[in-house]
């Protein structure tokens, strides 16, 4: 089991490339281990100021299973 943080907005994710931030799905949001959450929160704060509404940090849980 892997836990990855992650920014949401309303029903979409965030991406932060450069010094935009962009709306994106799931597939292409910004990820960070749970040991940069000071830095997230401090992306979370920025987006905030930057107008998204209902800006909120999620916790991912990922598990790796066999596909057959």
């Amino acid at each position: 089991m892997m836990a990855l943080l992650i920014i949401k907005t309303c029903n979409q994710y965030l991406k932060f490339k450069d010094n935009d931030i962009l709306t994106v799905s799931l597939d292409k949001a910004s990820v960070f281990p749970m040991t940069r959450l000071a830095d997230v929160k401090a992306l979370e704060h920025q987006a905030t100021a930057a107008g998204y509404r209902d800006v909120i940090i999620k916790k991912l849980i990922l598990t790796e299973e066999d596909v057959s």
